[in-house]
């Protein structure tokens, strides 16, 4: 007799109903995690990541082709970049990892650089473990880890994450670095650019936390991560050290929420399936059988955001608006809703948000009225 399936397997199975038949998963990097963090009310994103379903290839059957993601040209700049600030043996990186955040320990004037490399992802997370716990333990050494690979619980199941880079400080604590190619000028990067990062980054420190659990004594890992990027306009590295507490634990606790994926899978109609190869009109509605929580900010950070910005402008919700108009105008939840309550056929005049409204509209009046006469 079989033994009986635990939760987590039967999530597993469940999950790859959703995704559909001989599909396989697309693997969750650090990105899309730190997107579903910035993001924790989308109950549609929670679930296509969760399934592992590929959402760019889920766009164009949908007939939303989406434009996420970085071009050829960007991509082979930064990978140039990022060669630049690890040639000689990383001499660069740490110094500018010392400069910023440990300035007090010994100058990296010879760093160890373990071979990483191994046979399949699981491989290489045993192989970077290792490599961590003897670098932790050769006290007063430099260690920088190139790729290296960890991974993370996510609903019970793991994600491979693989930062730019990890230093291991002569004390053994740990460091995250992330490499970018947008410039820093003057001392300053794109406020929007720096947050995805900061986001990033603090997937990857949780991810490490969770390796640094199982050494005795646990070693520190750094909740400031190095963000090294080319400086003003030239191909010359900088760096910045960014404090990702507040995105850690954001991260953390959006991880956590996932256990909601059965909850969500759950409530799905029997026979639900987001295979792109099923016929447009199936597809569609199985996708608006999860509801989604739409904001500009997701055209930067989702495939699906052309669709969900077409269905939330049609049903006239003013998230398409901005989280942060959204946030001021309380219950009112439509356009529609919006303009009755601004011309006082609806709502209650002592919502603060209707009664601005209201006044508003009055101004707005006012001042047309003097410029007609």
């Amino acid at each position: 007799m079989p033994p009986p399936r635990t939760r987590g397997t039967a999530l597993r199975q469940r999950l790859a109903e959703l995704r559909g038949p001989d599909v396989p998963a697309k693997a969750l990097d650090a990105r899309a995690l730190a997107a579903l963090a910035a993001n924790p009310g989308c109950e549609r994103r929670a679930i296509l990541d969760g399934a592992g379903v590929d959402k760019a290839t889920l766009a164009d059957a949908l007939g939303s082709p989406s434009t996420f993601g970085q071009s050829q040209f960007a991509l082979t700049r930064g990978n140039a970049f990022e060669a630049k600030v690890k040639a000689d043996g990383g001499a660069e990186l740490l110094r500018l990892v010392h400069e910023r955040l440990d300035p007090g320990a010994a100058p990296p004037v010879e760093a160890a650089l373990p071979d990483l490399s191994a046979i399949g992802p699981e491989g290489r997370t045993a192989r970077t473990a290792l490599a961590l716990r003897e670098a932790t333990g050769a006290s007063g050494t430099w260690t920088l880890l190139d790729h290296p690979m960890i991974a993370l619980d996510v609903a019970g199941s793991p994600a491979f994450l693989e930062p730019d880079a990890v230093v291991v400080h002569p004390d053994g604590s740990w460091t995250v670095v992330e490499i970018k190619s947008f410039p820093m000028l003057d001392g300053s990067a794109d406020p929007a650019k720096v947050g995805a990062a900061a986001r990033q980054a603090a997937v990857y420190v949780l991810a490490l936390e969770a390796v640094a659990e199982r050494l005795d004594p646990a070693p520190q890992v750094r909740h400031r991560v190095l963000l090294v990027c080319p400086k003003d306009f030239s191909n010359l590295p900088t760096a910045s050290a960014v404090d990702v507490r507040k995105q850690r634990a954001v991260t953390r606790r959006q991880l956590a929420r996932l256990t909601r994926i059965q909850d969500i899978a759950d409530a799905l109609p029997d026979g639900t399936c987001f295979s792109p190869e099923l016929p447009a009109e199936r597809l569609t509605a199985a996708v608006e059988a999860v509801p989604a929580t739409y904001a500009p900010e997701c055209l930067a950070a989702c495939e699906l955001a052309f669709h969900c910005r077409e269905r939330s402008r049609a049903a006239g919700a003013v998230t398409s608006l901005g989280r942060s108009v959204r946030a001021e105008l309380g219950g009112l939840t439509t356009v529609e809703d919006v303009l009755s309550a601004a011309r006082g056929e609806s709502g209650d005049p002592r919502d603060p948000a209707v009664a601005a409204l209201r006044r508003a509209a009055r101004l707005r009046a006012d001042a047309l009225g003097a410029m007609c006469h």
